[in-house]
């Protein structure tokens, strides 16, 4: 595996992100929010929770019902203004004295951390080599470093690291920031962490943005030690999370709801199976890794034109080169259905053909 240990205060490409590929007459495989959701049930949900607009949001009721879903006590539990809150909240209640962000990932991360006037060191996996190893080796990470953030899954690779090394990285003195944005888009949650009381320092981050359909609520939380939860919400603005968002983190956390979404996780796996093996079937290009979420990180060597030349097609896809350790050469696509998935790669096919 290839390591570096690099810095590059690029905020602008920090801050780019998926909804900006998508257009009018596009078909959106740039974002991976779930298509079709939120379900029906959720939006009455939703819609029935506007009634109490008039009272200032009480997260009692979300709080209970999360603790009880991760075995946790309700004060380490912190309803965010969706995942990205979540990184702003740390950014501010935290004094790293070396953070370290491992790339490539999801990159609001370093952009928090850097907005708050932290300097952010990354530990970035496969540097200099287009087609090296996108797993993270816990000896990777400098040992001095008292912040450490990893996706898992982590977007823009589709890497799912497993428990053990990222269980590896927890020591006293450091605190470990596990986003898990994209862990219910595998059956049984694998190698999830937000159950786990045991290990120093651990914050995991969920959101339910992706399996539910609800980006534009800005819905997610915080599970952290019982001191540091405090620290969050102490960084937080006077009732930070809306009704409807609240009302939307006791509905997702029932059993029934879980049962959804692992049901939609199952699905997707074979969405993902079937669009995988025919982009592995296409000459000239390369899936990077074992996809193990609800995207597919794609490597076209000598072809940075092809996001352009699918856009031109109707297909909008995510860059790559905005994710520190990616170029221009790389793409990541969305899991859609069968249907959408074969557009894809006939028309990556004409693409590369010409």
């Amino acid at each position: 595996m290839t390591v570096s240990v690099e810095s590059g205060p690029d905020l602008a490409a920090l801050r780019h992100h998926g909804d900006a590929e998508v257009g009018p007459g596009l078909v959106d495989l740039a974002v991976n929010v779930r298509a079709g959701t939120p379900p029906a049930w959720l939006r009455d949900r939703l819609a029935a929770s506007l009634d109490g607009l008039a009272a200032y949001p009480d997260p009692a009721r979300a709080v209970a019902a999360l603790a009880a879903r991760h075995g946790r006590d309700t004060d380490e539990v912190v309803p965010t203004a969706g995942g990205a809150e979540a990184f702003v909240l740390l950014a501010r209640a935290l004094r790293p004295r070396h953070a370290v962000v491992v790339h490539p990932q999801f990159t609001e991360p370093e952009a928090a951390l850097r907005a708050a006037g932290h300097d952010v060191d990354r530990v970035v996996l496969g540097q200099g080599d287009p087609r090296g190893d996108l797993t993270l080796d816990p000896a990777s990470v400098p040992p001095g470093a008292d912040l450490v953030v990893v996706g898992n899954p982590t977007n823009p690779t589709s890497v799912r690291h497993p428990a053990d090394v990222l269980a590896a990285l927890a020591r006293p003195g450091r605190t470990l920031v596990v986003d898990e944005a994209f862990i219910d888009t595998a059956p049984g949650e694998p190698d999830a962490l937000a159950d786990r009381r045991d290990l120093p320092g651990l914050v995991v981050l969920r959101s339910l943005t992706k399996t539910w359909g609800l980006a534009g609520l800005r819905v997610g939380y915080a599970l952290a030690p019982a001191d540091l939860a405090a620290d969050l919400r102490a960084a937080a603005p006077p009732w930070p999370v809306s009704t409807p968002a609240l009302v939307a983190l006791e509905a997702c956390s029932t059993d029934a709801a879980r049962a959804e979404a692992d049901a939609a996780a199952r699905a997707l796996a074979g969405d993902r199976d079937h669009v995988v093996a025919a982009l592995r079937a296409v000459p000239g290009v390369e899936v990077r890794g074992a996809p193990a979420a609800s995207f597919v990180l794609l490597r076209v060597p000598g072809r940075p034109d092809v996001r352009e030349r699918l856009r031109a097609r109707g297909l909008a896809v995510r860059r790559g080169d905005t994710f520190p350790g990616l170029d221009a050469e790389h793409v990541r696509v969305a899991v859609r259905s069968r249907t959408i998935s074969d557009r894809l790669v006939g028309t990556l096919a004409e693409v590369l053909a010409s």
